[in-house]
């Protein structure tokens, strides 16, 4: 008897080790870098999404519009790479954009006219300039390879954004 009993704990240990192997190698390596990416990348396409909403309403100028509603399209695009890429490794994201971009968005919204469109491009080239040093910051310092290639992804279609935006603003100006 006390010999099975031995070689059941055996077993069960065995097992558990075995266990506890596998799921250390399918656990991503997340770091803190690699959490705060998510949520900022997160939070900036809400952001960014509310941003072209509002563009689409009050903007005067056919520019402005249009890249209104290619951020919407863009960023919700984003944005479901970035859930999905959270809810695989594990990290928890947030409803709302943070409260530094809701201010900003409040403080556009109360613009009108050309002073709107002016406000409008001036804060989404502020906003596009972040994400790209919060792209950079992750490349060098995440150790997911999961978030780091959604890093990746993300850089071109922000660097187009910026370089759009900065055009828009030269037409502005």
């Amino acid at each position: 008897m006390l010999t099975r009993l031995i070689a059941l704990v055996a077993i069960m240990s065995v097992a558990l080790v075995g266990s506890a192997s596998t799921h250390a190698a399918t656990t991503p390596d997340v770091n803190e870098q690699d959490r705060t990416f998510l949520l900022e990348a997160h939070q900036g396409n809400l952001a960014e999404i509310k941003a072209g909403q509002l563009a689409q309403k009050q903007a005067t100028t056919e520019a402005v519009r249009g890249m209104g509603a290619r951020l919407i399209r863009d960023h919700e695009a984003l944005d479901d790479e970035v859930r999905r890429v959270a809810d695989k490794v594990g990290v928890t994201l947030p409803d709302e954009p943070s409260n530094e971009q809701q201010a900003a968005l409040e403080q556009v919204s109360d613009k009108k006219g050309a002073e709107f469109d002016r406000a409008w491009t001036a804060s989404q080239i502020t906003g596009h300039r972040k994400t790209l040093a919060a792209v950079a910051t992750e490349l060098s310092n995440g150790s997911s390879e999961q978030v780091k290639q959604l890093a990746r992804d993300a850089k071109p279609v922000v660097q187009e954004h910026l370089d759009l935006l900065e055009s828009i603003q030269g037409q502005n100006d």
